[in-house]
């Protein structure tokens, strides 16, 4: 007879597979190839899953009754995907070096709480890879949500401006500070070096690794398309002559774990000089709905004459929470294919793990990334977003109310769905063993 235990198993990995059937093979129409390809990189470990996974999440959290949300009608901007890999070293319009937040495929709006919740799962998933007991895993986690609110507190009651806060080099430490030290020590013209190449006068990319010339239609697809992506620079950049022709471009399908089925498109632009050295790399990544669209819905905000188009989702996204942002964002559609812009550049590094070792280290790390998080949500708001007139850190503050009763809660909180992942982790190998990947085979 099954036991209990073995029924809640069960269960459960029938929960995972149908919403993972639903999600990557109806919504997304993923193939069973490329399925398998996404989930073999999932099975590296339970912080792997857990970045592949999103939807599974909100599906879980979407639907416990939690405390500590803002209201339903002062939403803010949410990264939707926030997770220790997507914080990193990038340079800004000025050309500083700064740690700030990435990847803003899943942006929209909702409670703030979304995006601290998978934060706190996430630092105690990346810190048992590192081997990290669980006494060590809380205590990251506090100092995380505290750094938190005491900068949401800088902001409402000392006069911090989130609009403008850059987090850089000499206001920040440990391995944060030595990330950006690297980024400073780079040469402009690297990943142009790296990706291209100059052969009789001209240059162009470097056919290697997984990059692949595009065919005449594709190309074609591309020109057609690309005056709207200039116009939807907001900018008033010089566009005239040279400047933004395409010089050539090579496709990447599916790189990363989350962006399996989607294409990317490498495009080499002339620089505003003359001359190979100032060529642009910019990188073009098609865009969906998001996983958090699914389960609170504020598409209204989004909608423009042109309707809603998830190229211009995640920019907007990106340019809420940053200051100073790349300044080639741009989108532009294919078809019913939506595309986002940004500019490739060597100028991107994220927190090395083996600087993560020492406690003192990663302590400091969260620390900062709880600041960056404060930030990114405290600038998301009528700072930036006339559509949002009430101030975010405000609402947040509110809502959280008691903060040690709130970090207390979200601790444990965050340890749950730790173990919930970590769960879900063996339960999702046994159905990849059991089911799919015999159909592979």
């Amino acid at each position: 007879m099954e036991t209990m235990e073995e029924l809640k198993k069960r269960l459960r990995k029938m929960t995972i597979k149908e919403i993972f059937d639903h999600y990557e093979g109806e919504i997304l129409g993923l193939d069973h190839h490329k399925r398998f390809i996404k989930y073999n990189k999932m099975l590296k470990n339970p912080f792997q899953f857990f970045r592949g996974s999103a939807y599974l999440f909100y599906y879980d959290v979407s639907r416990m009754p939690i405390s500590y949300h803002t209201p339903e009608d002062k939403p803010t901007w949410i990264q939707g995907d926030l997770h220790f890999d997507n914080f990193g070293g990038l340079q800004n319009e000025q050309g500083e070096m700064v740690f700030d937040s990435n990847d803003f495929d899943e942006g929209y709006l909702g409670s703030y709480l979304y995006d601290v919740y998978r934060m706190t799962t996430s630092i105690g998933l990346y810190a048992e890879q590192l081997e990290y007991g669980e006494e060590d895993q809380e205590a990251f986690i506090d100092t995380y949500l505290r750094a938190y609110h005491h900068q949401l507190e800088e902001f409402v009651e000392r006069g911090g401006d989130p609009s403008t806060l850059l987090f850089k080099k000499d206001n920040t430490g440990g391995p944060v500070a030595n990330t950006l030290g690297n980024l400073e020590n780079r040469e402009v013209t690297e990943k142009l070096n790296q990706m291209t190449k100059v052969e009789d006068g001209e240059r162009h990319f470097k056919i290697e690794g997984q990059l692949e010339r595009l065919s005449e239609e594709e190309r074609q697809g591309l020109e057609e398309a690309w005056p709207k992506y200039i116009q939807s620079l907001n900018e008033n950049k010089d566009s005239s002559g040279d400047y933004f022709a395409i010089k050539d471009a090579v496709k990447l399908e599916g790189a990363g774990t989350g962006s399996i089925g989607l294409m990317r498109f490498f495009i080499l632009v002339e620089g505003p000089g003359e001359g190979h050295t100032d060529d642009v790399i910019l990188e073009a990544k098609e865009a969906r709905y998001p996983a958090t669209g699914h389960y609170f819905s504020y598409d209204d905000l989004f909608q423009s004459e042109e309707g809603l188009h998830h190229g211009r989702r995640v920019i907007q996204t990106q340019k809420a929470m940053h200051y100073l942002q790349d300044p080639y964002l741009g989108f532009f559609s294919i078809g019913d294919h939506h595309f986002y812009v940004r500019e490739s550049t060597a100028f991107e590094e994220e927190v090395d793990p083996e600087q993560l070792l020492d406690r003192d280290s990663m302590l400091a790390t969260v620390e900062t990334m709880g600041k960056v998080t404060a930030k990114i949500h405290a600038r998301a708001d009528s700072d930036v977003d006339a559509s949002l007139p009430h101030e975010s850190e405000v609402e947040i503050l509110k809502a959280i109310g008691n903060l040690d009763r709130f970090v207390d809660d979200l601790t444990r909180m965050g340890m749950f769905y730790k173990h919930r992942v970590e769960e879900d982790f063996q339960l999702f190998t046994e159905w990849l063993e059991e089911e799919f990947q015999k159909r592979e085979e």
